[in-house]
């Protein structure tokens, strides 16, 4: 199978063209524009979300304490006695 070369974009455009006519062709772009827009902006919106977030659960993930480390509580035995 051949690249796909300017024939075949000038058929694929003329049958677009058939298909929804000239006077639908611009309204067409013109959403497909705005919805483009649309999906950018609600991209770099969660990217801010993930970025806001992250320093967020770093600050909680450091004051939690360690597994390792024993809770001082009153209702550990003492070894000692």
């Amino acid at each position: 199978m051949g690249a796909f070369g300017w024939p075949h974009l000038l058929i694929i455009l003329a049958v677009i063209l058939l298909l929804f006519g000239a006077a639908k062709l611009p309204a067409l772009a013109k959403s497909l524009g705005q919805s483009a827009r649309v999906f950018k902006g609600e991209m770099k919106a969660m990217k801010e979300d993930d970025s806001a977030a992250k320093p967020k659960a770093e600050n909680v993930a450091s004051e939690t304490p360690k597994a390792d480390t024993p809770a001082s509580s009153s209702s550990t035995a003492d070894p000692s006695s």
